[in-house]
C-alpha cells in the first residue's frame, strides 16, 4: 500500500527553519530518525521512500516553491499511482496556536498558497491535510514576514515534541486511517 506524504515548504537556505517550512522540517525529522535520505535529483520534488508496517510512504518536499506545490503533488500521485485518499499534505497554519496539530479530510485553502495550488491542480479539496499551528503573533499586515520568519528561541524549545507527535499522526494515518487518527490525536 502506497501513500504520498507531502511536506509543504520552499527550497533554498533563506527558507530553512522558517514557519512556512514546517512540512519540510517534519519530513526531514522522520527521514533522519529512519536513516533515509531525500534524493535531490527527482522531478519537481526531493523524494524519499520510507517503509512502515507494510506501507510505503513516498515522501516529497516540492521544489516548485509553495505557490506551485500542486504540480509536484499531481505529478507524484500519477507517477506512483497513489489514490487521492492515500495523500496527506503537511502544512503550516496561522489559525492554530503554536504546535497545535489538526488533521482534516477536506477543507478550504484558508488563504494558504500551497493548499490553493493543490486544490486548483487536483480540482478538489477532498484530500487529507495535517495542519501544524504556527500561531499568529504578528502585527496586522505582516503575515508574510511572519510565516517566512525564523522560529524564535522559545518556539524552538517546543517544536521537537510537536514534530514527534506529527510523525505519529502520519504513521497513524497510513495504518489506521484518517478518522481514527483525528479521534486519537486532534486537540492533543
Amino acid at each position: 500500500m502506497k501513500f504520498l506524504i507531502v511536506g509543504l515548504g520552499n527550497i533554498g537556505s533563506e527558507y530553512e527553519n522558517t514557519r512556512h517550512n514546517i512540512g519540510f522540517k517534519i519530513l526531514d525529522t522522520l527521514a533522519s530518525a529512519s536513516g533515509i535520505f531525500f534524493n535531490p535529483n527527482s522531478r519537481l520534488a526531493f523524494i524519499a521512500e520510507y517503509r512502515f508496517k507494510g506501507r510505503i510512504f513516498i515522501m516529497i518536499k516540492p521544489t516548485t516553491y509553495m505557490n506551485l506545490s500542486g504540480k509536484a503533488v499531481n505529478y507524484w500521485m500519477q507517477k506512483e499511482h497513489i489514490p487521492l485518499e492515500n495523500v496527506l499534505v503537511i502544512t503550516d497554519d496561522l489559525a492554530l496556536p503554536l504546535g497545535a496539530l489538526r488533521m482534516k479530510t477536506k477543507g478550504s485553502d484558508g488563504g494558504h498558497n500551497g493548499l490553493k495550488s493543490i486544490n486548483e491542480t487536483l480540482g478538489t479539496t477532498d484530500y487529507t491535510r495535517l495542519r501544524f499551528g504556527v500561531g499568529n503573533d504578528f502585527p496586522k499586515g505582516r503575515q508574510v514576514e511572519y510565516v517566512l520568519g525564523k522560529w524564535t528561541e522559545e518556539d524552538e524549545k517546543k517544536l521537537p515534541a510537536r514534530i514527534d507527535m506529527a510523525i505519529e499522526m502520519i504513521k497513524s494515518f497510513a495504518t489506521t486511517g484518517p478518522q481514527h487518527t483525528m479521534t486519537a490525536y486532534n486537540n492533543k
